[in-house]
């Protein structure tokens, strides 16, 4: 199967980063370099954004004590806890939110590419909007 899925228009092209299931079910993208970004940026670096990405997922999903305790306290409060703090989980959400537009202003949207959050996309896949008009 394709890694990429490709939408073109005349201003943009848009790829489609899919997951990467062959670890299971757990959050992570493919990292293959898609060659409609050959020349636009290092591979080096797209790889780099793309685990660093898989990598804040796969702190979220990672078991500990302080998000057993979590669990815990949630359910002994009847998850009214939940309500008042965000979780873990949440925070790496917001952690991986935060990265991407931090990429997208540093070092994606100079050389036209942008990214979009894969939670936009309920973690299905990475959106790579890509402009045909440089400027």
């Amino acid at each position: 199967m394709d890694d990429t899925t490709r939408l073109t228009s005349e201003q943009s092209i848009k790829l489609f980063i899919q997951r990467d299931y062959s670890e299971g079910t757990a959050v992570k993208f493919q990292e293959r370099f898609p060659s409609e970004l050959q020349g636009r940026i290092d591979q080096g670096k797209f790889t780099e954004i793309i685990r660093h990405i898989n990598s804040i997922y796969d702190e979220a999903e990672a078991l500990s004590c302080k998000t057993f305790m979590e669990n815990c306290c949630s359910c002994l409060t009847g998850y009214l806890l939940l309500l008042c703090m965000p979780t873990h989980y949440e925070k790496c959400v917001k952690r991986a939110a935060r990265y991407i537009t931090e990429e997208n202003e540093n070092t994606l949207n100079p050389k036209g590419i942008f990214m979009l959050d894969p939670m936009e996309k309920g973690l299905r896949c990475i959106e790579v909007c890509i402009t045909t008009n440089r400027r």
